[in-house]
């Protein structure tokens, strides 16, 4: 069973639950697809698709605006963890108008603004999508859209990895690699309202003054500055409490060199190409943790964490303590310019097509 709404043409309610159209609705929908494997500047074409029909715990959005994330042009690619079979929709992360819901779904409803996660192969970078019902949730009023379809991943991932991994303490002090960037700015904002003290590492002097403006307390150039030595000498020496790192590589070495006694090391991702290999005598000698962290498996063992996380994450974003970092904006013609934006590594915050 499921419910829908045509935002266009008037309805009239059906015992509360839903909506009964007055005329036929567009049966299309325009959509960037993936046809075969590949660069997404190679691969995606701009197709006419029939509109998708939301299964039980699902629900169907009109899109408002849809965050660019690397792993969807991984995904084109087919090197992303999750490997739909071509032709497929990518575009992970959405803020949309609920239009029609699947069976099972109560805590959204028809003409709600959502923001979230999209069920691939009806991914977000259409006019319609899917969205997985328990990754959809209430848009906070105080961000724009935008801001909206860029806030689910990037914090959510910041908050289950300074929280719950790391346990970050007030007064603690915070090392963010790539501060400047959707996932690192996201860790700035949110290690600042925890009450901690945050170095951001940054590359290129036209991202010190972004990852100051974000809050960092202390901001290194590794291009210009040795990392190591600029921490220690802004920690006297102790090092860092706790380090977020989406880059890996190089980064994590660094990283293993300035850490304080009990340290925690925070693997997120390995956006510089290469996987570190730890050395666990180094580990134990210094007596420091390194933590990993995949967020989406609290979906799976902890769904009323997600949403715990998110009702904590609106209430930061009302009181103007986190914000998503939303750097450039591309029309949604321009979809594939905007992911190739993306992969060449030098843009900061986040990327987002609007409708």
């Amino acid at each position: 069973m499921s419910i829908f709404v045509d935002v266009l043409t008037p309805c009239r309610r059906v015992g509360g639950t839903g909506c009964e159209v007055g005329s036929l609705r567009d049966m299309t929908i325009r959509a960037w697809q993936a046809q075969q494997l590949g660069d997404p500047s190679e691969v995606l074409r701009l197709v006419d698709l029939p509109e998708p029909t939301p299964g039980p715990g699902q629900v169907r959005v009109a899109v408002r605006a849809s965050a660019v994330n690397f792993a969807d042009t991984l995904m084109c690619r087919g090197e992303y963890q999750v490997r739909p079979e071509p032709p497929f929709v990518p575009g992970l992360e959405v803020c949309g108008d609920v239009l029609e819901v699947g069976e099972g779904v109560t805590h959204v409803a028809v003409g709600d603004r959502v923001l979230g996660g999209t069920a691939v192969p009806a991914g977000g970078f259409a006019t319609e999508c899917l969205m997985d019902a328990a990754s959809t949730f209430a848009a906070p009023a105080g961000l724009d859209d935008a801001a909206s379809a860029a806030l689910m991943i990037s914090y959510q991932t910041g908050w289950f990895g300074l929280h719950r991994r790391a346990h970050l303490r007030e007064g603690e002090t915070l090392l963010v690699h790539a501060a400047s960037g959707g996932v690192g700015s996201a860790a700035v904002q949110l290690g600042k309202a925890a009450g901690a003290r945050v170095i951001g590492v940054v590359g290129g002097a036209d991202k010190v003054e972004i990852a100051r403006d974000l809050g960092c307390d202390v901001v290194v150039d590794r291009r210009e500055q040795d990392v190591i030595e600029t921490v220690k000498e802004a920690t006297d020496g102790r090092g860092v409490d706790v380090v977020y790192d989406p880059v890996g590589g190089t980064a994590f070495t660094q990283s293993t060199k300035c850490i304080a006694f009990e340290g925690r090391i925070i693997v997120v991702g390995f956006a510089s190409g290469r996987v570190p290999e730890p050395r666990l005598n180094h580990a134990l000698v210094k007596n420091y943790t390194i933590l990993g962290l995949h967020w989406s498996l609290y979906q799976q063992h902890d769904p009323q964490s997600v949403l715990d996380a998110h009702a904590e994450l609106v209430r930061l974003a009302d009181a103007g303590q986190v914000a998503p970092l939303v750097a450039e904006t591309y029309d949604f013609a321009d979809t594939p310019a905007a992911l190739a934006r993306l992969a060449g590594g030098s843009s900061t915050g986040r990327i987002v097509i609007t409708a």
